[in-house]
């Protein structure tokens, strides 16, 4: 029995269809993210979730039941919101517990549930406090608290930690990491940060245009993308995508003189297609020696930029960009010409025409 089960989602405002026939199923105990940029419909989705909002067309099912037209408080989930939306005259123990005791559960249950909810979230010691005594990461904290002592089926959350500094982000996606582990809840997370999409999830839905691009596991999303889109999205420095023209065994570099060598396996597809994007992740790209000239390309250097754990270079060949991560001591200089080895084995080939993986 699937945890959560979505059947042709379609939502319509007038003419404007902002979801397009999403179809998903998730497992009891994963955690999903949705991940895209602003205006692709997943916080659409998350609500329609939630009971927040009711889709144009399909069905939502949570575990063995349609909860379509069923009040959100009626359909066993937890929302997480982007704001704490905490409530200031209140106690973190009777903010955490206010939904308890909405719901009349008895006192020293509900006392006894805010207990153990604030153990494992360790703020027991800010219990007594008022959310202005608070931190952004405590008071997230807080409101994820509120959610967890429902004890809900399935968790909802919307960007929770957009409001955080990055310190506060990354030590929150631990603690995240850490609670999903533990309890093995069901959630369902929205997030435009492919950091966090890649760090939480046990699958990625990638969207676009109210659709799913891809749905995959993490390692999957970011080593074999399906889509020229999803392999721009995933990953920081994004992927290097160079336009060329395939023949003879070679992709050339339109305007330029440069060619990749494609793997054979490789030839037969992208003859098929002719014009193609290779696709070349910056890790797959390092400077040529003497060993490695072989299959290299010359580009020219324009930017570099030093962030610590490595030496982000940005450079052109012909009219079209590259970016590469070296090491933080490789030697290189703006306005010279570098030559750039490649991983071939690490090559991504996308249909110019389609935009699908080949």
């Amino acid at each position: 029995m699937s945890a959560l089960e979505l059947i042709d989602i379609r939502k319509r405002y007038g003419s404007v269809e902002t979801l397009k026939g999403i179809d998903l199923s998730l497992a009891d105990g994963e955690f999903l993210v949705l991940l895209g940029s602003s205006g692709c419909g997943k916080s659409t989705l998350l609500n329609i979730i939630a009971g927040l909002a009711e889709a144009t067309d399909g069905d939502v099912r949570i575990g063995d039941r349609s909860v379509t037209g069923v009040h959100p408080k009626d359909r066993d989930i937890a929302m997480v919101f982007q704001s704490y939306a905490l409530y200031p005259n209140m106690s973190v123990a009777r903010n955490i517990g206010f939904g308890l005791e909405m719901r009349k559960v008895a006192e020293a249950e509900r006392i006894a549930a805010v207990e153990k909810t604030a153990k494992i979230l360790q703020i027991e010691n800010l219990l007594a406090r008022k959310p202005s005594e608070l931190s952004g990461g405590q008071r997230q904290r807080v409101a994820i608290g509120r959610a967890l002592v429902r004890d809900p089926q399935i968790f909802l959350f919307d960007e929770p930690l957009s409001n955080l500094d990055a310190k506060l982000r990354m030590e929150m996606r631990t603690e995240l990491k850490r609670l999903h582990q533990m309890l093995g809840t069901t959630i369902v997370y929205v997030t435009h940060d492919q950091i966090e999409a890649m760090t939480l999830a046990t699958r990625i839905a990638v969207m676009r245009d109210g659709q799913i691009e891809q749905l995959a596991a993490p390692d999957e999303i970011y080593n074999r993308p399906a889509t020229r889109y999803v392999a721009s999205f995933v990953g920081s420095p994004p992927m290097n995508m160079l336009d060329c023209t395939f023949a003879d065994g070679l992709a050339h570099i339109d305007g330029t003189l440069s060619n990749i060598a494609l793997p054979a396996h490789l030839h037969e597809v992208a003859a098929a297609a002719h014009h193609i994007t290779v696709g070349i992740r910056p890790e797959s790209l390092t400077l040529a020696d003497a060993s490695n000239t072989k299959f290299g390309i010359d580009a020219k250097i324009e930017v570099v930029e030093l962030t610590g754990p490595e030496l982000v270079v940005t450079a052109t060949i012909g009219k079209q960009r590259l970016t590469v991560s070296l090491p933080p001591r490789s030697q290189v200089s703006v306005g010279t010409t570098q030559r750039f080895a490649i991983d071939v084995s690490a090559l991504h080939v996308f249909d110019r025409a389609t935009d699908k993986r080949i």
